[in-house]
């Protein structure tokens, strides 16, 4: 049964692609956008409201409380498990998502190493005390390579990333998978957009969330505990907003900031992409092809 990953960057077009692939195809689709898991988080995520959805079967979406922590090595199990399902079935899957992390850990030979409770309280203690940039700064000397794959503001890696290269010995760069797949009849599909085209559409998708009641979104998650959340709380556009609801930003910054913060991100996404050789990109807006092997 094929296996499809259609990945590249936020508003790039990967949602109407992959509904073209499942309804040609009679596949299912799961999710690998790692904040569209969130119950709640719908109009900041760009989560396709059930009536757009086709009559296809979506999976995992809205699967956790924005209280509730997400690790990779959770999502590579939930992940996996319906893929198995859908592989037993008979029935393709679509995967989409823009976290190319997930994505990875569903499609790749990926063993994720532990975790100690200790040293994570330590270095989390260390994170609230001196900063991500503080913690970033370590990363660099201890494993560059590492460090330059992830943004010093992302505390939460940084500190898994130190966590890792203390648990074994070894840079965290060599705990990540390698371009083999888990999966032998796994495909990649990358949506391909020129620049300021994408910069225009992240511009737009920005103003149509604020026209769809962002802000009062983010509120109402504020009153369920967003802020508690570890991982949630760190959701691009969710991240502004609330620092408006704080009153360290206007509104009009927070909508400028959440622009702004998307298109690196975007880039940063497309980038994470573009390192696989094995995703075979198509146009934005063109209709797609299957890759051949």
């Amino acid at each position: 049964m094929p296996i499809l990953a259609v990945v590249g960057a936020t508003a790039s077009g990967k949602s109407d692609l992959a509904l073209d692939l499942a309804e040609q195809l009679g596949a299912e689709i799961v999710n690998t956008d790692s904040m569209q898991l969130y119950r709640g988080m719908d109009i900041g995520t760009a989560k396709l409201p059930v009536s757009e959805r086709r009559g296809i079967t979506h999976h995992l979406l809205d699967v956790l409380e924005v209280t509730e922590p997400a690790t990779v090595a959770q999502f590579q199990g939930w992940a996996r498990a319906i893929v198995d399902d859908c592989v037993g079935r008979g029935v393709p899957t679509v995967l989409v998502g823009g976290s190319a992390l997930y994505t990875r850990a569903i499609l790749d030979e990926f063993e994720f190493p532990g975790t100690d409770p200790a040293i994570r309280a330590r270095l989390e203690a260390e994170l609230e005390s001196a900063g991500s940039g503080a913690l970033h700064q370590r990363l660099q000397v201890l494993d560059p390579a590492a460090a330059a794959g992830i943004v010093p503001a992302n505390g939460r890696r940084v500190v898994r990333a130190l966590e890792v290269i203390e648990l074994t010995g070894g840079p965290y760069v060599a705990s990540l998978p390698g371009l083999t797949y888990h999966y032998p009849q796994a495909e990649q599909i990358g949506v391909d957009i020129d620049r300021a085209t994408l910069d225009e559409r992240i511009a737009q998708r920005v103003d149509v969330m604020w026209d769809a009641g962002f802000v009062d979104e983010v509120r109402g998650l504020e009153k369920l505990g967003l802020r508690e959340g570890r991982t949630a709380s760190k959701a691009l556009g969710y991240q502004q907003v609330l620092a408006f609801l704080d009153g360290d930003l206007t509104e009009p910054e927070a909508h400028e900031r959440t622009i702004a913060r998307t298109r690196r991100f975007a880039r940063r996404q497309d980038g994470w992409f573009r390192k696989d050789p094995r995703v075979h990109w198509v146009p934005s807006g063109s209709g797609y092809s299957l890759p051949v092997r």
